[in-house]
Formats: structure tokens, C-alpha cells, sequence
């Protein structure tokens, strides 16, 4: 077992060249948000948009609008019942599927859509309803893709891979891993206080900060949109998941160092000094 550290940082987050564009830093859509969710696709947006992704599309219900165009113009809105979210899906890099997106019929009907538009040049991190789906029904899973990040909590894994908390060591979860999807592209990243990443191959990373005033709603759908942001630009490798892991962290305990509470939202406004102050040491 591997220590994160800030070193993943300085190798991950490097300086922009000057003649780049949008188009250099990643297209991301994030699916999600149902009529009583919206604030977890929104967080994981923001999350996305303040990590660098370059283009960013949000495809949820249409409840959502007013305020995810108030909090963040920066993202494109597609109503997820369109019948352009299948083409949506084929142009982006990345894909991040579960914050808010419920257990409705509609829910599955999404996930089969981006199980038969994904394919092995992009990558898709499954969080939240997406992985309670999977749990339901292993057919939703887009093995297509050319890369899979799960983001799960240890109850979301639990339903997944059927291995109670108490039993979720890490060989276990290596072996119900590698039996979900039997790639070693595909990555686990096990939610809890010190956050364990699986890679397919094996290797087994812990994050070693981190801290109680982040135990707070949507703390994970922040930390969805910041691996999906950081996927878009840097690539899916697992020193860019590890780095997103530890930056999401180490903005957690900037903030607790002045406040009981930790808020998703204040994560992602910190992101881009922390990303600034980082790429001038690589």
C-alpha cells in the first residue's frame, strides 16, 4: 500500500502553454440531478468547471435550469429527456453519471443510453445512483468505455460488490473489482476517511489527510467532478485520479483549519489558487 502526497501534485497540474485553447483541456458532461437532487449535480459541476475542464455540458432535469445557469453560466444545460443526449454522450472525453440521478425508470433509460454511446476512447467515473443501479443491475455498466473510475462510499460499494463494510478489505475489494470488470483500465475509489484507490492492476493508494468537518452532503459529488475535471485535461491515468483524490482533501483541510464545517462548494472555490500554486512547481 501507497501514501498519496502532495508530490502527485507538482507531477499532475502543470503550467498551461500559452497557445492552447478549450478544446485542450477536456469535454465533460455530468448526468444527473433529478427533481429533488439538483444541488448534486450542481456541486459536482462546479467541482468540474473550477478543477479546468475546458467544455462542459450538464445534462439533468430541466428543474434544475434557473439554477444551475445562476450559479455557474460558465456549463451548457441539455434536458436529459432529449433525444440529443445519445450524441451528447459519443463527443465527450469524459463522463461523469450518478450525482442526484435517482432510481427512476428514467435513470435506468439514461444508464442504457450511455452504456450503447460510450466507447474505448473516453472515460466514464460512476458515482452515487449510478453505482446503486449497477448494484441492481450489472447490465447498466458502460463497458464500453475505454477507462471506468467507481466512486463509491462504502454502503454504494457495499450494494455493488455484495462484501459487507466489515468484510471490504483490500484484497477483497481487489478481487470483486477485478470480477466487475476485468480490465485493468477500470478504478476503484473507496470513499471514507482515508480514501483507498484500486487501479486494475492491483496497486492499492491510501490518502493519509483529510478530516471530520468534510463529512457533510455532497462532499462526494464534489470529489466526482474534480476527478472527471482533472480526467478532461490531464488524462486518465492513476497519478491523475490520485492527484484529484488529495487535492479535494487538502482543500478540505485548508478550509478546516478556520471552520468546524467543511462545504462542498467552498472546495471547489479554493481549487483554482491550490491548482495555480501547484503548477508553478511542477
Amino acid at each position: 500500500m501507497t501514501e498519496i502526497t502532495e508530490d502527485v501534485l507538482k507531477k499532475v497540474i502543470v503550467k498551461r502553454e500559452s497557445d492552447t485553447y478549450k478544446g485542450n483541456y477536456g469535454r465533460i458532461l455530468l448526468i444527473g440531478g433529478s427533481e429533488n437532487y439538483g444541488g448534486a449535480i450542481i456541486m459536482a459541476t462546479t467541482a468540474a468547471v473550477n478543477s479546468g475542464a475546458g467544455l462542459t455540458a450538464v445534462a439533468t432535469h430541466p428543474l434544475n435550469l434557473t439554477a444551475l445557469h445562476a450559479r455557474l453560466p460558465e456549463a451548457m444545460f441539455i434536458d436529459w429527456r432529449d433525444a440529443q443526449l445519445a450524441d451528447l454522450i459519443k463527443k465527450m472525453d469524459v463522463v461523469v453519471c450518478g450525482p442526484g440521478l435517482g432510481m427512476s425508470d428514467l435513470a435506468k433509460q439514461i444508464m442504457v443510453i450511455l452504456r450503447r454511446c460510450t466507447s474505448e476512447k473516453q472515460t466514464v467515473v460512476l458515482d452515487a445512483s449510478a453505482l446503486d443501479l449497477i448494484g441492481q443491475d450489472r447490465s447498466y455498466l458502460p463497458v464500453n468505455a475505454g477507462h471506468l473510475i467507481l466512486t463509491p462510499h462504502q454502503m454504494e460499494w457495499q450494494r455493488v460488490s455484495q462484501i459487507r463494510i466489515p468484510f471490504q478489505t483490500d484484497g477483497a475489494n481487489i478481487d470483486a473489482l477485478n470480477q466487475l470488470i476485468p480490465d485493468s483500465n477500470a478504478m476503484l475509489v473507496l470513499k471514507s476517511n482515508h480514501t483507498h484507490v484500486y487501479d486494475g492492476k492491483g496497486q492499492i493508494f491510501v490518502n493519509p489527510i483529510g478530516n471530520p468537518g468534510m463529512a457533510t452532503g455532497g462532499m462526494g459529488d464534489t470529489l466526482a467532478g474534480i476527478i472527471g475535471g482533472f480526467v478532461a485535461q490531464f488524462g486518465p491515468s492513476v497519478d491523475t485520479v490520485l492527484a484529484a483524490v488529495y487535492i479535494h482533501s487538502l482543500a478540505g483541510d485548508m478550509i478546516n483549519k478556520e471552520n468546524y464545517v467543511v462545504r462542498p462548494t467552498e472546495i471547489s472555490k479554493v481549487l483554482p489558487k491550490l491548482m495555480k500554486k501547484y503548477s508553478e512547481l511542477s
